[in-house]
Formats: C-alpha cells, sequence, structure tokens
C-alpha cells in the first residue's frame, strides 16, 4: 500500500471506494428487487398496485427521514458504527418480510424497521467518500456508487431464480442474511475520513495549520450552510428530481408484465435499468471532474425527461427495453451528482449533516412516486401519465438548476 503518506492516503481512499461499492451493490440491489418480490406478493394476495407500493413509499418517507440523523451520527461517531448498526436492521427486515400474510405486515415490517437499516447506506457512505477526495471527487463517487447500479444489474434476475425455485419467503430470509453479513464485514474497513489517519485527501501532502485555517471550503457547518440561498436551491432541484425517481423501480416490472413480457425478461429489464445506471455514474462521475458538477447534472436531467417521455410512449418490449436504458444511464447521472455538489458547495467537515439533511429533506418527496404511478394506474389502466408527470417535475428541476451557484463572497464571509 506505500510507505509514505500520500501512499496511505491513496491506497485507504481506495479501499473506502471499494467498501462503499461493497454496501451499495447488496443495500440498492436489493432495493431495486422490490419490483420482482412486488409481483409475487400481487399474485398470491391480489392486492391492489396501490395498497401495497405504498409500504414502498412509506419505506422511502421513512428511510430519507432518518438519513438525517446517519449523517449526523457519521459526522460524530465516524461510518463503522453507524453501518454496522444499520445493517443488521435491513438484513432483519428482510428476513422478517417472509412472514407477510396480511396488508399492514409491509407497511410495519419494509416500511420501519428495512427503512431505518437502509437509511444508514447512502448518506454515511456517499459522505464519507466525499470527505477522502477533493480533485477527483467525481470520479470517485461515480466508482462507489458503480455498486448501485451493478447490484441492480445481477441482484434482481437472482431475485427471481431464487423465488421461482424456493418461494418468495425464503427469497427474502436469502437476501436478508446476505445484506447483514456483507454490511457488517464491509463496516469493519471504513473510516471517517484522511485526516482521522493523520492523511489528506487525494494523496496530497499533509495541510499545516495555516492552510486549514485559510480554507474557506472546510466549516460550513448545517446550521450556516441553512442561512445560505445556495442550500435552499439545491433542495429545491432535488426534491423536483426526485419526486418521480422510484416509480419505475417499482412499477417497471408489472408494467412489463402488462405489455406480455415473460416474468424472467421482465425482471431482466430491472437489471437494464442497473448496468445503465452503472455507466452513467461512471461517465458522468468521471466527467463532472473536467466540465463541472452543474453542467454534467443538467446534461444528466434533460436525458432522464427524454427517458421518461419514452416510458410513457412505450407499447413494446424493444421500445420499454430502451426507455428503461435511457433512464438507468441519467438516473446515475444524477444520482452521483447530488453528495459531489453538497460537498463542492459546502466542504467536507460536516459532509454528513449535510448531505443527510438534503437527502432527508428532498428525498421524502420520492415517497411520492410509487404510490402516485399505483394510484394513477389503478385509476386509468396506464401508466403514462405518472411518466409524463415525471418528465414536467426534472423539467422543474433544470429550471432550478439553472439559477443555483455556490454560495456568494458575502455569505461565505458572514458565516458562523
Amino acid at each position: 500500500m506505500g510507505e509514505s503518506p500520500r501512499g496511505r492516503s491513496i491506497f485507504y481512499g481506495w479501499v473506502i471506494v471499494c467498501g462503499t461499492f461493497a454496501i451499495l451493490f447488496m443495500a440498492y440491489g436489493a432495493q431495486y428487487s422490490f419490483g420482482v418480490f412486488f409481483s409475487a406478493i400481487l399474485d398470491e394476495f391480489g392486492w391492489s398496485r396501490a395498497s401495497l407500493s405504498g409500504a414502498f413509499s412509506l419505506y422511502v418517507l421513512v428511510y430519507s427521514a432518518f438519513a438525517l440523523v446517519a449523517g449526523r451520527l457519521t459526522d460524530l461517531w465516524g461510518p463503522r458504527i453507524v453501518i454496522a448498526v444499520g445493517g443488521a436492521c435491513l438484513g432483519l427486515g428482510w428476513i422478517a418480510m417472509s412472514g407477510v400474510r396480511e396488508l399492514w405486515h409491509p407497511y410495519a415490517l419494509y416500511g420501519t424497521i428495512t427503512a431505518v437499516g437502509m437509511s444508514t447506506a447512502f448518506v454515511p457512505c456517499s459522505a464519507t467518500v466525499a470527505r477522502w477526495f477533493v480533485r477527483r471527487r467525481g470520479l470517485a463517487v461515480g466508482l462507489a456508487f458503480g455498486g448501485m447500479g451493478l447490484g441492480t444489474l445481477t441482484l434482481p434476475p437472482v431475485a427471481h431464480l431464487v423465488a421461482s425455485r424456493v418461494g418468495w419467503r425464503w427469497a427474502y430470509v436469502g437476501f436478508g442474511i446476505g445484506i447483514a453479513l456483507v454490511l457488517g464485514l464491509v463496516s469493519t474497513v471504513m473510516r471517517r475520513d484522511p485526516e482521522s489517519m493523520g492523511l489528506a485527501p487525494d494523496g496530497d501532502p499533509v495541510p499545516t495549520r495555516r492552510d486549514v485555517a485559510v480554507d474557506a471550503s472546510r466549516g460550513w457547518t448545517l446550521g450556516a450552510a441553512l442561512r445560505t440561498r445556495s442550500f435552499w436551491m439545491l433542495l429545491a432541484l432535488f426534491a423536483a428530481a426526485w419526486i418521480p425517481v422510484f416509480g419505475p423501480l417499482v412499477h417497471l416490472v408489472p408494467m412489463a408484465r402488462g405489455l406480455g413480457v415473460a416474468p424472467l425478461a421482465a425482471a431482466t429489464l430491472v437489471s437494464v435499468l442497473g448496468f445503465s445506471a452503472l455507466l452513467g455514474r461512471l461517465a458522468m462521475g468521471g466527467a463532472s471532474d473536467h466540465v463541472g458538477r452543474r453542467v454534467t447534472l443538467g446534461v444528466s436531467l434533460v436525458l432522464q425527461i427524454a427517458a421518461f417521455a419514452a416510458l410513457a410512449s412505450s407499447t413494446s418490449t424493444a421500445g420499454l427495453a430502451v426507455a428503461t436504458a435511457l433512464f438507468g444511464f441519467s438516473y446515475g447521472g444524477v444520482s452521483v451528482m447530488f453528495p459531489a455538489l453538497v460537498a463542492d458547495f459546502f466542504g467536507r467537515e460536516h459532509a454528513g449533516s449535510l448531505v443527510g439533511f438534503v437527502f432527508a429533506t428532498a428525498g421524502l418527496t420520492s415517497s411520492l412516486g410509487p404510490v402516485g404511478a399505483g394510484f394513477i394506474y389503478d385509476r386509468v389502466g396506464s401508466y403514462a401519465l405518472a411518466w409524463w408527470i415525471a418528465a414536467g417535475c426534472n423539467a422543474l428541476a433544470l429550471v432550478v438548476l439553472a439559477f443555483t451557484h455556490p454560495p456568494s463572497v458575502r455569505e461565505t464571509s458572514a458565516r458562523a
């Protein structure tokens, strides 16, 4: 790993990236398998799509809200304890889902226990990666978030194959055990930031006291950030973009089945989404280090508008596959910009609290997407209107982005 401080910093930085990759692979790969289990549970119990997708909306609501707590605890304790405890909750919630018998069970189990565990995945990991890198932050976050894409690529078909052989209940048990083991083991290699090991980001020389004193990007607390226009613009931007983002996750498989797609092929569409999201995170994350985060995010939002329009117009398997791939790529690009932009605007020191607040506040809006799409389908028998509304939300986010800039010199000088 190298004996020099620079070698140690580079080595441990990429260990953090690999650890985050593994955590997000399991957590988000399992989350994106919800559509597979969704269809199986609907087939067994005959509940409406809106009523069952409401459990996923509650899950998004709870894990977004608890992300603020997870971010703050990560700043205080570091990511190891937070991720280990969260992994245990996440695994337990998945195992408990194997006992579902009544409609309220998914709300109580998936919507609460699993959600609390999931809140310790994205925010602690993304904040930690952002702390370890500055100059290569976009690339590092993109590679780390690649775990989300690869998990989405591989785990939904695995979920379908396991569920088709041993039943969806035992599939839940197997996934739960795997999640708890992976997150528990990987959490042991996570470190809060390079400074906690006497190092500096990107393998740079350790700054002197004078260097730290003149670094205006390090000290934004949550309270200081909340007094800036920039922070509220970021909140509005991601709130608008995230309202519909989980709609395809929950409803892609049922939509494909409605078009006559075979069950395994429908589950494979979620893998198409995951693979394209992996490409989007890698391509957009790396590009943002060179052309800027705002430009890269703008391109991603334009592509996401086009993706939702394509979903609304899809009437064939081929058309749905193309729309899914475009959505995955654009979604990957949008998601990788989020923690990188927050750290760029407000620094690394309180990244957990800052990322956690944005994720909790703006992320709450994403709970509307799954239940909203299900409600529209139950009323009109089509998802088209839901996808057009989703395109409009992303167009609004694009407008907000045009007016979103880093804190002004006056705000930076006046902060506490």
